[in-house]
């Protein structure tokens, strides 16, 4: 490849970025779909897919400025009847999701979440941020390290998302 194909290349991918960086918050608006969810952990860079290969959920970013979200692992348990489920089925579903709204801002780098309302009440009233990065049609959002719940060992966790037509 010439090396001026390559700087237009490189210059093309940039603008491209750019334009999605310019369009700032109104890129965010309208409904996410998530593709994976990991966990980077910062000692050894091992990566786990937190919710399995395949994991569920959507992201919606709102004009008015509301956000919400849902999360569930790929596999859950389907309990055949709610009035007779045992506690470790209900312990097994609320550990097997992530749930939570509120309010959101943005800079163009990073968002913050507001949080209104949660699945685990931890996290309401808080803010959580976000680091942002756009690539066509994909949405990254990855976090600041931070324990990770299970065990307390420092993470990145990334959540790749996908815009909903």
């Amino acid at each position: 490849m010439s090396m001026t194909k390559l700087v237009g290349i490189v210059l093309l991918a940039v603008l491209i970025s750019m334009s999605a960086w310019g369009a700032g918050k109104e890129y965010l608006y309208g409904t996410w779909r998530l593709v994976s969810y990991t966990q980077e952990i910062l000692s050894t860079g091992e990566r786990i897919d937190v919710f399995g290969k395949a994991p569920r959920g959507f992201l919606h970013y709102s004009r008015d400025g509301r956000m919400y979200t849902i999360l569930v692992k790929a596999e859950r348990p389907k309990p055949i009847d709610l009035t007779k489920m045992k506690d470790e089925e209900r312990v097994e579903l609320f550990k097997t999701m992530v749930a939570y709204g509120g309010t959101f801002t943005f800079d163009g780098k990073t968002v913050t979440h507001h949080v209104d309302i949660s699945w685990n009440e931890n996290w309401t009233g808080t803010a959580q941020i976000r680091n942002i990065r756009l690539d066509g049609r994909k949405l990254y959002i990855s976090t600041n390290p931070m324990p990770r719940p299970e065990d307390g060992e420092p993470i990145i966790a990334v959540l790749a998302w996908e815009k909903v037509e």
